[in-house]
């Protein structure tokens, strides 16, 4: 799912010139995916100067590009964390964004489906769950009021959630980064930063590349997603006792030849440790499966084609008319998690000053799903912290 970089990306001249000019900017942002991007916007929209320092050729090509581009409505995460309040604002504020700024978006809706009993026995919790978070329109429906809507879906039971959405996602890296530059900032990639120390007056940045050197700032934002806690560990002057350990998880998608009879996009009932093998959309139609998830030690996107025996079962738990040989291969993602396999998950850490006692520095720490719907809320709530 990765795109093309951006024209503005990959010159080593802009990277050699700009920065070499540069003794001191206000605000660096360390990584260029939806949420570093969404902060430098936030950024310079209050009227800081501001680097963007990405180690890829072109901005959101990792976490932010790998994932099913859902606008999440904020219905599992528990009551009152970071990832739930950050969802539900995030959701708003998206799809404002996207009508005002023409990035391609659909509030499809989403059904979350029962395939027996004992699960549909679930729905009420996961409904209380929605509604303790401001989801207020998430709908209990019968099976044959799904079927109505989904004529070749198998349940016993669903529930309906109408602000469940898609966006193109490198449309809306594209429009957050277009503001940001209209507010003065600049996109430098291929540019890892490989330490940085606490000065008197900021921090003093070392980046590598082609053209190796030495920035400094003010305001350090570390929002490297997968590599987040490796930044903040050669950030000299933070303690190690606020960094977290990375784990990573791979998710596995298998795509549809064809078209899927669907027009809305079907969840199972959550299983332990993730929410299942789900049908989701793109905005052309096409059909994609997953995520088939597992922890790896070291981050790479490759798919296993022999994975597909294990989606055909999970699949036809709610699509029992799967045809056979439909899958192919599709794609993989990897989420930077800060909770070991079998443990439970952990909510969003953004740490600033109030915490770390590093002036000037905010570290942003396993922004996984739903990042992407949050985004805009985690740059506000960023800038909060600055302020």
């Amino acid at each position: 799912m990765s795109r093309a970089p951006s024209v503005l990306n990959s010159p080593t001249l802009l990277h050699a010139t700009w920065v070499g000019r540069l003794e001191k900017v206000d605000c660096i942002v360390i990584g260029a995916g939806v949420v570093g991007l969404a902060i430098a916007r936030a950024l310079t929209l209050a009227g800081r100067e501001t680097l963007i320092l990405e180690r890829a050729e072109a901005f959101g090509t990792e976490t932010s590009s790998r994932n099913s581009e859902v606008i999440h409505a904020g219905i599992y995460y528990p009551r009152d964390s970071l990832m739930a309040r950050a969802c539900v604002a995030g959701r708003q504020a998206l799809y404002a964004y996207a009508r005002d700024r023409g990035v391609p978006c659909r509030r499809l809706g989403k059904l979350i489906v029962a395939a027996n009993e004992s699960e549909a026995a679930m729905l009420a919790g996961i409904r209380a769950r929605a509604q303790d978070n401001g989801v207020e329109d998430i709908v209990e429906l019968s099976a044959s009021e799904a079927r109505a809507l989904e004529p070749e879906l198998a349940c016993v039971g669903a529930l309906l959630s109408p602000s469940t959405g898609i966006i193109d996602s490198h449309a809306y890296m594209l429009a957050l980064l277009g503001d940001a530059e209209s507010g003065g900032a600049t996109l430098v990639c291929r540019a890892p930063v490989e330490a940085a120390r606490v000065v008197a007056d900021g921090f003093h940045v070392d980046v590598g590349g082609a053209d190796p050197m030495r920035i400094a700032c003010a305001t350090l934002i570390n929002a490297a997603g997968l590599y987040a806690p490796a930044v903040a560990r050669t950030i000299a002057g933070l303690s190690e006792e606020h960094i977290p350990r990375a784990y990573f998880a791979r998710g596995h998608y298998f795509t549809l030849s064809g078209r899927a009879p669907f027009s809305r996009l079907i969840y199972p009932v959550p299983v332990p440790g993730g929410l299942g093998t789900h049908l989701t959309l793109d905005l052309g139609g096409q059909a994609k499966f997953g995520p088939d998830v597992e922890w790896i030690d070291d981050v790479s996107y490759g798919v296993d084609p022999a994975r597909s025996v294990g989606f055909y079962a999970a699949i036809r738990r709610y699509w029992p008319a799967l045809p056979e040989g439909a899958l192919q291969p599709g794609y993989s993602g990897v989420r930077p998690k800060i909770a070991p396999p079998g443990a439970p998950g952990r909510d969003f850490i953004i740490q600033g000053p109030r915490v770390h006692g590093v002036s000037g520095l905010v570290n942003l720490f396993g922004i996984e799903s739903p990042g992407l719907t949050a985004s805009l809320a985690l740059a506000d709530h960023v800038a909060a912290i600055l302020e």
